[in-house]
């Protein structure tokens, strides 16, 4: 098929999927059309998707990555607007689980499609060959299943069901899109039941809540077993039930029991009773405020059933079972659970051994090879691991021979042998690949060129890892590399990627080579970026009353930032994750920037006393003027000492563009795994153009003295209306001195180094005080800031 460009795409059903979706596809810069019924009520038909437009900009992660996305999104109505359809190039259904609603809706909007468009029908497990046979036959093979996570800007995971009609071409540009433009990881699915993720996910749910009442459990008490203790997401079993909706789990629970009859595990496709008594009553979790848990106050309730009502929520883990998850040997971990005496014990045994039979029997009929089933559950359900990764990482047989033996003792959920291919391997992911056991072969990666942009994707445990390139050098700050192409990186290898003395002298060394003997410097490593200075050696030196050697850090710091400035080679930094503090001053001076949408880059420091001294505040001072509308640059000095005062971190990497973290032509890319690719192209094309820094010093007009009056008067307001601390303020206030200049005449020009030298003075003079100790010493005991 001709190249799949996507103008306009129109989504189908303003419900909270829809509306997302929507959202998300404004965010890549697709225009939107949200379609919905038409309203009864009034002149505006459109009313319903207005106002579900309306309500994204209300919730919470919000699914917009900048307020301005909004603006994109175009309401409209099944009665008056159909002919919108033919504009555009993809068509999403996204309305209620209801197959005949959707077929209904099918036949209405089908006559209305352009040739060349993909048409894809959003649901969480219906039949996508029986939804195509309300569509034209002419049109099926550009009809396929696609079916996005809650919430879709956040969620990496989207299925892809093809029918045997589909155009494999089709799935493959849909596919491309969905990775590059909308930064998706893609599994392929089998048209089954709720296909892969929820498929296996929701089964894991069911495990748990069978063993709850088997082992006598509270609710809370399981999740504090099931959630991050065991590589699970911080939601853990039944607070991800309410997330999602108890009302939408009961109804992926019906769709298994209504169409899997013969499954091994039917028995247990059914919501249990206290469900269906919580969904009866309308308490269908987080979007009604109580469904397994609820708030009362500040305290948080959890469902006792025995008492049918709610109870403080106090679970914890017993702390034998804690020492046993504490076992880094993934095998002896296992075998103590299975050997624990503790209900907790048994029953995670009990709920690892039921996963791990399940996905053994059932990988051949919904997936098509192990990795699509570990896949789907990392990128959808948010663990570390899949269930083929956690089985094959505790020893591959031992763990087989168990489940066989809990099999013939009648204490597995379902009596169904293992399949005969489980006793043939050693495991199911290899270095060629993974296995799939409908072929009973290993399956390669895809093969689609998008991947190909990928030089670090997401890997499986036991899967050959891709080539690091060759070193230039290591040292205990960082590691400069690169791969052949005169391109060199730098990564950073401390703990967050914290920004000590070690990274800086390192990153210098890396500049000095890059100007030797390459054509750029790319700084790239996983997420984070990085999250500002090393505070724990700070405070150290302060605390031995270190003083000048901590202002040497402090002007090492700022010879960094100049040096990524004016490097004689392009500088770019890659993105992903926190940029803060120190970390979003380096990508204020890296002569251009790559970041992942998801990026959150602020100067962070007034929350542990401090202000940025690394060439934020004078970069602020400079981007003020350039930036400048109108000729007038107070208004955007005095929106960038908001934003440093109270330490203002981007919602989105395009959010942080809107802030001044980032340049007008820095970019802003969707898949995180593209990033480094992007980068090198970046750097490439600007070291071919002959990009270099300007070496005529800068010359800056400044606020002066009255810039910091009036700044100061915004500051007196706030402390007297009890909004900032005595310590807040004169933070803020030496922020204030440093973005104006200090107190000279307004208009007065000054140069760089003027303006770094204000913030080292103002940095080390704030560090001296027991305040700003206190509010440092209190973040690293507790991840939080202070309000001295």
């Amino acid at each position: 098929m001709e190249k799949f460009l996507v103008r306009k795409a129109a989504v189908l059903g303003a419900g909270v999927m829809g509306a997302q979706i929507a959202a998300h596809l404004a965010n890549a810069n697709v225009k939107p059309i949200l379609f919905d019924l038409p309203a009864k009520e009034g002149k505006d038909k459109s009313a319903i998707a207005r106002k579900a437009i309306d309500g994204l900009a209300k919730l919470e992660p919000s699914p917009l990555a900048t307020r301005g996305a909004l603006a994109q999104i175009v309401p409209a109505n099944y009665d008056d607007d159909l002919g919108l359809l033919a504009e555009c190039d993809l068509v999403i259904e996204a309305i209620s689980e209801r197959m005949d609603w959707k077929k209904s809706l099918f036949e209405k909007v089908s006559p209305h499609l352009a040739p060349n468009a993909i048409f894809a029908s959003n649901t969480s497990g219906l039949s996508i060959t029986e939804l195509a046979k309300a569509i034209p036959a002419a049109a099926r093979k550009r009809f396929c299943g696609i079916h996005f996570f809650n919430p879709p800007r956040y969620m990496r995971l989207v299925e892809l069901i093809a029918t045997p009609d589909t155009d494999p071409a089709v799935l493959d540009a849909l596919e491309t899109f969905l990775t590059t433009t909308l930064g998706k990881g893609v599994i392929r699915a089998k048209d089954t039941p709720n296909f892969v993720a929820n498929r296996v996910g929701v089964f894991s749910m069911l495990a748990a809540m069978h063993h709850t009442a088997q082992f006598k459990l509270g609710f809370d008490e399981v999740d504090a077993l099931t959630g991050p203790a065991i590589g699970r997401a911080k939601s853990a079993t039944y607070r991800t039930a309410d997330v999602v909706g108890l009302d939408t789990m009961s109804h992926v629970i019906k769709t298994m029991g209504d169409t899997l009859p013969a499954d091994p595990w039917a028995a247990f496709y059914r919501a249990p009773e206290w469900l269906a008594a919580l969904v009866a009553k309308g308490a269908l979790g987080q979007k009604t405020k109580a469904g397994i848990f609820t708030k009362k106050g500040k305290d948080i309730l959890v469902l006792d059933v025995a008492k049918q009502d709610y109870r403080a929520s106090a679970g914890a883990m017993a702390d034998d079972v804690k020492a046993i998850l504490k076992e880094k040997n993934p095998g002896e971990q296992l075998a103590k659970l299975r050997a624990s005496a503790h209900p907790q014990g048994q029953f995670l045994w009990a709920i690892f051994r039921d996963l791990f039979h399940y996905v053994a029997v059932h990988t051949a009929d919904i997936a098509y090879s192990a990795r699509d089933v570990d896949f789907a559950i990392r990128w959808g359900f948010g663990w570390s691991r899949g269930p083929f990764e956690l089985w094959q990482a505790a020893g591959w047989k031992k763990v087989a021979g168990w489940i066989q033996e809990d099999i013939a003792a009648g204490k597995t959920m379902a009596k169904a042998p293992l399949p005969a291919w489980v006793f043939e391997r050693d495991g199911v992911h290899e270095p060629a690949g993974s296995f799939s056991p409908a072929s009973g072969k290993l399956v390669g990666r895809s093969d689609l060129a998008v991947y190909k942009r990928q030089y670090f994707p997401e890997t499986v445990l036991g899967e050959k890892a891709a080539d690091r390139g060759t070193t230039v050098f290591e040292d205990d700050g960082v590691r400069m590399w690169h791969q052949g192409d005169g391109i060199a990186i730098v990564s950073f290898k401390s703990k967050m990627h914290s920004l000590g003395a070690e990274v800086l002298t390192g990153l210098n060394r890396a500049i000095d080579e890059a100007e030797k003997n390459f054509d750029a410097l790319v700084i790239w490593h996983e997420a984070p970026f990085a999250v500002g200075a090393n505070l724990k050696a700070a405070l150290e030196s302060l605390k031995a009353g270190k003083f000048d050697e901590f202002e040497q850090m402090v002007a090492l710091f700022q010879q960094t930032s100049q040096r990524l400035k004016y490097a004689q080679v392009p500088t770019v930094a890659a993105v992903e994750g926190m940029a803060l503090g120190g970390g979003c001053e380096f990508v204020m001076h890296s002569q251009r920037v790559v970041a992942a949408l998801e990026s959150y880059i602020g100067l962070v420091e007034a929350g542990v006393g401090l202000l940025p001294a690394g060439g934020g505040l004078k970069e602020f001072a400079q981007r003020s003027v350039a930036w400048a509308k109108g000729g007038d640059a107070f208004p955007e000095l005095q929106r960038y000492f908001k934003q440093a005062a109270m330490g203002e971190v981007s919602k989105s990497a395009a959010n942080a563009r809107e802030m001044g973290y980032l340049k007008a032509e820095d970019l802003v890319i969707f898949h995180p795994a593209e990033l480094l690719h992007v980068a090198k192209q970046q750097a490439r094309a600007m070291a071919e153009s002959g990009v270099r820094p300007s070496l005529a010093p800068a010359q800056i007009p400044v606020a002066g003295d009255t810039g910091i009056a009036t700044l100061k008067m915004l500051l007196v307001n706030m402390r007297e209306g009890g909004f900032i601390s005595g310590h807040d303020y004169e933070i803020a206030s030496r922020i204030a001195e440093v973005v104006c200049g200090g107190a000279v005449e307004p208009g007065s020009i000054v140069d760089e180094k003027w303006l770094l030298d204000l913030e080292r003075r103002n940095f080390v003079e704030l560090a001296k005080m027991p305040k700003t100790q206190e509010r440092i010493a209190f973040m690293l005991e507790n991840g939080k800031p202070l309000r001295n």
